[in-house]
């Protein structure tokens, strides 16, 4: 399962308090085929669907699907702040190689 710093978990609660999100919502993260590595991170505010691997953390859930998980064991979400690169960013050890933009990656073996 996905790792979250406290830094995303406090990041999640801001952003969902400023959305007015309903309760029960979450950050979804997933893997979709894009991007100039083969595989690219989305997220999203959704709520958990059947078969989702959910991570709550201090009354915040994070959401991968099934398919996702297997690209995401081990990693780590976190959030980042400042000038340059803000917002959620993923360390990812099933990564072979990253693209330049942190969005998109190449699996080191197939899920």
């Amino acid at each position: 399962m996905i790792k979250v710093t406290d830094d995303a978990v406090r990041q999640l609660k801001t952003l969902l308090a400023d959305e007015g999100a309903a309760p029960g919502k979450g950050l979804r993260v997933n893997i979709a085929k894009g991007g100039c590595s083969g595989l690219q991170y989305e997220m999203s505010l959704d709520a958990a669907h059947a078969g989702d691997e959910i991570l709550e953390r201090e009354g915040v859930q994070f959401l991968v699907d099934r398919e996702s998980a297997a690209h995401l064991d081990g990693a780590t979400l976190d959030f980042h702040g400042g000038l340059t690169g803000t917002g959620f960013q993923i360390v990812n050890p099933n990564a072979a190689r990253t693209c330049g933009c942190g969005t998109s990656f190449e699996p080191a073996r197939p899920a």
